[in-house]
């Protein structure tokens, strides 16, 4: 039958997740620091073995054996300052000389290899000393105070270690965690054991996070501060889509299927390009999974997301074609020099080669590297280049020329429709003012 301090102790230790061996020494730091306060002095290293299972202790003083000390060095009054570490003195170097460290003897955690031997006699140097030292009565209750806070502290040290170590394992991998509350633009996650952090640029905006909802989250950052572990996760990184691809498909997880690159605008829309590295395995099928089945787990966790699933050729003509998917290309020439490419289509092609806003184009170049420039492929077999980026945004259906001659014709309009406003306006404002009189 275990003791209550026992009880105590593992009950401490399942609630904070922290090994006993963690809570025994945390306890046996602060019985050395209460000792220390009632009964210890300063040339003492106070040490503490505490039975849990009993809750007996004993208390030694542990000294290093060293080399005799020069007499200078024996002094009665030491500072407290010189009795917490060994003093190290820098000795001042001539010029091209390293600096060169010199250790003072420290009466606190050493001791003379003559004085040692008068205790322990074969004792060597380089090893310790250990002398049992008496408890001559009960811990005051400034003592008992002392105690109360080391471990108070040390506890909470080491729980925020434990937490840190566990969740830094995570890093780079997805984890599930609960909405907790906003905070400003953001957002607090319950991971369990502690709080995670989603910053404004790793959140999707068209998602909305209301307490109690759960979803998968990439661990970006797991970093150690003042205040404890500081866990930034994210829904919006790229590498979320790798994860979970990881996740939903075996061959993608044992490496059969290798992703070559990742293009997302988190929320909308993305391009994963992926080869296979085994001629029987289709890549994009494998993806897939029979009737879409793969393709849509990791859709649905991602609220939705499109997902467009390329295959990479090493020919980058080949893999510009298929990253401009599903637009049917006519041919690709490229400059490597410049890392640019131009796109040939036709005319019914054009507005799903470009894609709404640009979004289509844009997520190929991403994905290729590439600055892709659009041409347009006439029927009376002129072309016309169209930049994609910071060029045209097509209307849905509608090619550029389309878009150019609205807006050619409805400017125009949209001019004389505001000056009819405005005069009516006034119109409005005097047949007020009459009326008032």
């Amino acid at each position: 039958m275990s003791s209550p301090i026992y009880s105590a102790i593992k009950q401490i230790s399942d609630e904070k997740g922290i090994p006993m061996e963690a809570v025994i020494e945390t306890i046996e730091s602060a019985l050395a620091a209460a000792y220390r306060k009632d009964f210890g002095n300063r040339l003492q290293n106070i040490k503490v073995e505490f039975d849990a299972k009993t809750g007996g202790i004993k208390v030694f003083d542990v000294k290093e054996v060293v080399e005799n000390p020069p007499e200078e060095e024996l002094i009665e009054e030491i500072s407290e300052e010189e009795v917490k570490e060994t003093t190290k003195e820098i000795a001042a170097p001539a010029e091209g000389e390293e600096k060169e460290e010199i250790k003072r003897f420290n009466p606190k955690t050493q001791i003379g290899i003559d004085e040692a031997k008068k205790i322990k006699k074969g004792i060597k140097i380089g090893e310790e000393l250990v002398m049992d030292l008496e408890v001559p009565g009960e811990f005051g209750r400034m003592a008992a105070q002392t105690a109360k806070q080391v471990i108070t502290q040390k506890l909470r040290e080491v729980e925020r270690q434990t937490v840190f170590d566990e969740f830094k394992s995570k890093e780079n991998t997805i984890i599930t965690g609960t909405v907790q509350r906003r905070e400003g633009k953001i957002v607090l996650v319950d991971l369990g054991r502690t709080t995670a952090v989603m910053l404004p640029d790793g959140q999707i905006q068209s998602e909305r996070y209301f307490p109690g909802s759960r979803f998968k989250f990439y661990v970006s950052s797991v970093a150690m501060t003042t205040k404890g572990p500081e866990i930034l996760i994210s829904r919006a990184h790229p590498e979320i889509v790798k994860k979970m691809f990881e996740i939903e498909i075996p061959e993608v997880d044992n490496g059969s299927i290798e992703i070559k690159a990742i293009a997302r605008e988190a929320g909308s829309r993305t391009k994963i390009a992926v080869a296979s590295k085994d001629e029987n395995i289709d890549p994009i099928g494998s993806c897939v999974g029979q009737r879409g089945t793969r393709i849509q787990t990791i859709i649905s966790e991602l609220g939705g997301e499109k997902i467009d699933i390329i295959e990479w050729d090493e020919d980058i003509k080949k893999f510009i074609s298929n990253a401009l998917s599903p637009a049917k290309i006519i041919s690709v020439e490229i400059n490597e020099a410049n890392k640019t490419a131009v796109v040939m289509v036709k005319s019914d092609q054009l507005s799903l080669a470009i894609g709404r806003g640009g979004q289509n184009v844009r997520l190929a170049a991403k994905l290729t590297g590439f600055k892709l420039d659009i041409a347009e492929a006439k029927e009376d077999g002129t072309v016309e280049k169209i930049e994609s980026e910071g060029g045209l945004k097509p209307e849905e259906n509608k090619t550029p020329a389309e878009v150019l001659e609205k807006e050619s014709v409805e400017q125009p309009a949209k001019a004389e429709d505001k000056k009819e406003k405005k005069e009516v306006k006034k119109k409005k404002k005097t047949t007020k003012s009459k009326s008032k009189k």
